[in-house]
């Protein structure tokens, strides 16, 4: 083989290895895009409160990574738990959430987590107490965060204490600890807007934003609001 052709072939070589290297750095980096959702839109009467229920779990049990951490949503239509966090919502309309936290916690890096912010009145209710923030040095620390970046909601999800904690999703509330957060937002006009959890779940991970935190249906996904 001539030179330039030997020349060209490590050039080839070359830019598919850049090319995988961009493609893994931008799988790493970024939560995911939209992709199959869960239809909020027709669980309720025109102009009524959307109520969803998710759980966070420690470990999902299932799929191609069974260790990660994630959070489960409920099937507003069946009752059953599914690995989709796309959600479909109508606009303008108030969402009431109730989040089950079945995860242990740890100290936030940055305490500002800590605050409940962009909730109406500002707050969330922790097992039916009002809490407007949460010492992540007290208790069983933090385990997750549920927050929306574009509309500047951040809720913080008290740890479960001890060592009888949930191993696999979905976890029940009648057969293991668990935390039960309740708080309610209102949507904005239409669009995708990205929602995840910010460390401490991603701590092992560069800017803690690896893993579960950095794949989509696992530690984040979508508010798709319409019409």
């Amino acid at each position: 083989m001539s030179k330039g052709g030997r020349l060209a072939i490590s050039l080839g070589l070359f830019l598919v290895v850049v090319g995988l290297v961009v493609w893994a750095v931008a799988v790493y980096l970024t939560p995911g895009t939209p992709g199959g959702e869960m239809n909020f839109t027709n669980t309720q009467s025109a102009g009524q409160p959307v109520n969803l229920t998710v759980e966070t779990v420690g470990a999902i049990g299932f799929g191609p990574h069974p260790s990660w951490v994630s959070y489960l949503t409920k099937d507003p239509h069946t009752g059953q738990w599914v690995q989709d966090n796309t959600w479909k919502l109508p606009a303008n309309t108030v969402v009431n959430m109730t989040i089950e936290q079945f995860d242990s916690g740890s100290p936030l890096r940055n305490q500002q987590w800590g605050q409940v912010e962009g909730t109406t009145g500002g707050s969330a209710s922790l097992n039916g107490t009002t809490y407007t923030a949460f010492d992540s040095y007290s208790g069983a620390g933090v385990g997750h965060t549920f927050a929306v970046p574009a509309l500047g909601i951040v809720v913080p999800l008290p740890g479960v204490a001890g060592n009888n904690i949930c191993g696999a999703g979905p976890c029940l509330t009648s057969k293991w600890p668990h935390n039960t957060i309740t708080f309610s937002f209102k949507t904005p006009g239409p669009g995708n807007y990205n929602w995840q959890c910010f460390v401490p779940c991603g701590l092992g991970y560069l800017y803690g934003n690896g893993g579960g935190m950095s794949a989509q249906n696992y530690m984040g996904g979508f508010l798709d609001v319409v019409r």
